[in-house]
């Protein structure tokens, strides 16, 4: 395992970007076992399950960490510097020491496609767009120790326009926040752009061992293959930062989980000490070869394309849409690695705060279509996917039924091109299933994992949290035959034609 990591680091030693996935509320199976003899350098084993229908299907891995010693490896070099249109009519907007501002105006070719400035009175909760993602760290499978709580006193607006995230020692026992979007809201269109940007103060607390900062993006279903992409993470109070993604399996995999593919440290001056923007683009202008890069006020500085992970894995990390989180972790896998020890340590201080004071998604339109007034979707033996009787109620089933031109098979492929819809509502796996042979209705939106079809180069329709494809039962060709969900075979049962 040696060498195996990509983070850059001050220390000699380097640390995994451990995955900061979501899930709490899921049963997880945990194998540790030792690696050398004097039991450092433990491995992570999890296994991970599904969510019920009440939560509609969110899915992730928790993997308990019980001790993590620092890894050598090389430093990864930054990218060189370089900015897109998009970034750089922002970047003036956060250097070193700049003050907090308004959410900024879309360049020209972008849309706002969401955005907070955190206004409101000083010590209320951000809006009804956030939700507090509550329990003890150790549930989040990278070590941390905190608890974070809905508590004002550790996620709060400050009264200025800035969302407080703070961690507080109380007795021994740390509390801190951790906020996220209510729904898996915002993603890159097919043949288009989607930037997300927030303009961000890290803590700076006296002493910072054990401080775990982080902006990031996660999409629903199973970590890690429903993609992961963190924007800005830095420990231990350094003033640095650096940008990851995730994807693909564990343990290992194309992405080297549970490190993910990432920059490294990088350093950041000034970035405790006033506002900064940290931005990501994910691109899919060139479909052939996505990418995601990573900038610091509006300069490139690491770039991953989706030939170093393959394609199928990229599109059922990347092709959809995704969360928006926020949160200031204390101690864990990644700065326990860093330095060499264990955080935090009876002298970190407490109160330590990142400060937020805006967040912003923007979009281009899509270059490949998708969207618009919709169309017919064209199966085996050329019929048409079907929402039977053209009935709106939940639980309708889909079906294959003779091309007729209604209303009823009418899609429309839209949520970064990874959901279906038709007659107002958006094709789903009934109960959020997984198995083979579960059936296929109409179900109201919902950015659940359970309605995400992504549309691979081979013509399917792939389903990551379950890792299968929309599928015509029994290669039918008699009309109301619902559809499901099976292995992907690539056989014509499974091509179809989008509109």
């Amino acid at each position: 395992m040696n060498g195996s990591l990509r983070h850059a680091r001050r220390a000699p030693q380097a640390a995994p970007d451990w995955p900061r996935r979501g899930g709490r509320r899921l049963a997880d199976m945990v194998t540790v076992v030792a690696l050398r003899r004097e039991g450092r350098r433990l491995a992570r084993v999890a296994a991970v399950v599904t969510s019920r229908r009440e939560s509609r299907r969110r899915a992730a891995l928790a993997a308990a960490v019980t001790s993590i010693m620092a890894l050598t490896a090389p430093a990864v070099p930054a990218v060189a510097a370089a900015t897109t249109p998009a970034a750089a009519s922002r970047a003036a907007t956060a250097r070193a020491a700049a003050l907090p501002a308004a959410v900024p105006a879309p360049p020209p070719g972008w849309s706002t496609v969401f955005s907070d400035d955190f206004n409101g009175p000083a010590h209320t909760a951000p809006s009804s767009s956030w939700q507090y993602d509550t329990g003890p760290g150790s549930s989040f499978g990278t070590g941390e120790i905190e608890t974070m709580t809905n508590s004002t006193n550790n996620g709060y607006l400050d009264g200025n326009g800035n969302l407080n995230l703070t961690a507080l020692n109380q007795g021994g026992s740390w509390t801190s926040s951790r906020i996220q979007t209510t729904s898996a809201n915002v993603g890159a269109p097919a043949g288009g752009q989607l930037e997300v940007t927030a303009s961000i103060q890290q803590p700076s607390p006296a002493s910072g061992l054990g401080y775990w900062p982080a902006f990031w993006m996660l999409g629903p279903g199973q970590w890690p293959e429903n993609g992961e992409i963190d924007i800005m993470e830095d420990v231990n109070a350094l003033s640095e930062h650096s940008g990851t993604v995730h994807c693909g399996t564990f343990p290992g995999g194309p992405c080297n989980e549970p490190n993910g593919i990432g920059s490294g440290l990088q350093s950041c001056s000034g970035c405790q000490n006033g506002y900064h923007t940290y931005t990501m683009i994910l691109n899919r202008t060139n479909t052939a070869n996505e990418s995601i890069t990573f900038y610091l006020d509006g300069n490139q500085y690491f770039s991953v394309a989706e030939s170093q992970v393959g394609t199928s894995t990229w599109q059922a990390a990347f092709d959809h849409n995704l969360s928006i989180i926020f949160d200031l972790a204390m101690g864990g896998g990644y700065p326990n690695g860093v330095c060499g020890c264990t955080t935090p340590t009876s002298a970190t201080s407490s109160g330590g705060t990142m400060s937020v004071a805006y967040v912003a998604a923007y979009a281009t339109t899509s270059s490949t279509g998708g969207g618009g007034g919709g169309g017919q979707i064209v199966g085996y033996g050329g019929l048409c996917v079907d929402v039977r009787s053209a009935s709106t109620a939940n639980f309708t089933p889909v079906q294959i039924y003779t091309c007729n031109g209604t209303a009823a098979q009418r899609w429309t492929v839209v949520q970064a091109g990874s959901t279906l819809h038709a007659l107002g509502k958006c094709m789903d796996i009934n109960g959020g299933g997984t198995a083979n042979g579960t059936t296929v209705d109409l179900y109201d939106c919902n950015n659940t994992a359970a309605q995400v079809f992504i549309p691979p180069s081979n013509g399917s329709l792939y389903n990551p949290q379950s890792g299968r494809c929309l599928d015509d039962t029994g290669w039918s060709t008699t009309p109301g035959t619902q559809l499901q969900i099976w292995d992907c075979t690539g056989n014509a049962n499974q091509h179809w034609s989008l509109p």
